[in-house]
């Protein structure tokens, strides 16, 4: 059975959360969209060959993203110690959603069968409106040029 009841869409607006991260810290996306357009990457598991292809392709273009504002995290439900384990591994200069029963990918529509993640990206903008909303893994000059339309 799934979980999903309706994906965010562009122009939706953003769900407020807030949560722990992989650094030690939290979040909150309210005060986050104050200052940067936020970019969530929603993905099934931390050490998977496509989950760390995407978040290592979000780790080589981190520069061109910090130029335009943007704050990067990953999100799953792995706990704090496995993903600060998994960033450390890759380098990951942002941090990870700790996303405890998959509160957060519930909020964003983003809880398939059995309650697993489904692969999505989501840009939300200072109003915390939806920018950018893709399934499963696009370049992220597609998430640039997002931003940059904003």
């Amino acid at each position: 059975m799934s979980e999903n009841k309706t994906v965010l869409t562009v122009g939706d607006t953003a769900p407020n959360f807030t949560a722990k991260t992989s650094d030690g810290g939290s979040i909150q996306l309210n005060e986050l969209v104050k200052s940067a357009s936020v970019v969530l990457i929603f993905y099934p598991g931390d050490d998977t060959p496509v989950c760390t292809k995407q978040l290592c392709s979000f780790r080589d273009s981190f520069e061109d993203l910090k130029a335009l504002d943007c704050a990067v995290f990953g999100v799953n439900p792995a706990n704090e110690a496995k993903h600060a384990k998994f960033a450390h591994k890759h380098g990951f200069p942002f941090p990870l959603i700790v996303d405890a029963g998959g509160e957060v990918a519930k909020l964003f529509g983003c809880r398939g069968i059995f309650g697993i993640i489904t692969r999505w990206v989501f840009v939300i903008g200072s109003d915390r409106k939806v920018l950018y909303a893709v399934k499963g893994n696009p370049p992220v000059s597609d998430i640039l040029a997002a931003v940059r339309g904003s």
